[in-house]
């Protein structure tokens, strides 16, 4: 079972189990967070795709660490001029670890958790 999900504007292909690095998200390390802009679900061969997402599903994962990723240099320069201007970059990212993939057929434990586990919704503009 994998899905495709959206975001910081990129999307995702992911199953149960997989860690990836995302743009930054407002979340601790160590806390569950809940994606709900799935764009497609593959259950065994049942391919759901949404218009634009699929409805009532959701991936639920957990925040590893935050960390920086590699440094990007842009170097400016114009001939003759004596101008010339480097300037970096390092992009602030999340490593997540996906715990499961929600569909509405499939009910999971996690849904009877107390409030106080329940994983932080990512609501994207």
């Amino acid at each position: 079972m994998y899905a495709v999900l959206e975001t910081g504007s990129k999307q995702y292909r992911v199953s149960a189990g997989d860690t990836l690095q995302i743009e930054r998200l407002a979340v601790e390390a160590g806390q569950p967070v809940t994606f709900d802009r799935v764009l497609l679900v593959n259950n065994e061969g049942a391919l759901s795709i949404g218009s634009p997402t699929v409805a009532q599903a959701a991936v639920v994962a957990d925040v590893v660490e935050h960390i920086r990723g590699d440094k990007k240099i842009a170097f400016k320069m114009k001939r003759r001029k004596g101008y010339h201007k480097t300037i970096g970059h390092r992009q602030e990212l999340t490593v997540i670890k996906i715990k499961e993939i929600r569909t509405q057929n499939h009910s999971t434990a996690s849904e009877k958790a107390p409030a106080s586990e329940q994983p932080a919704r990512v609501a994207n503009p």
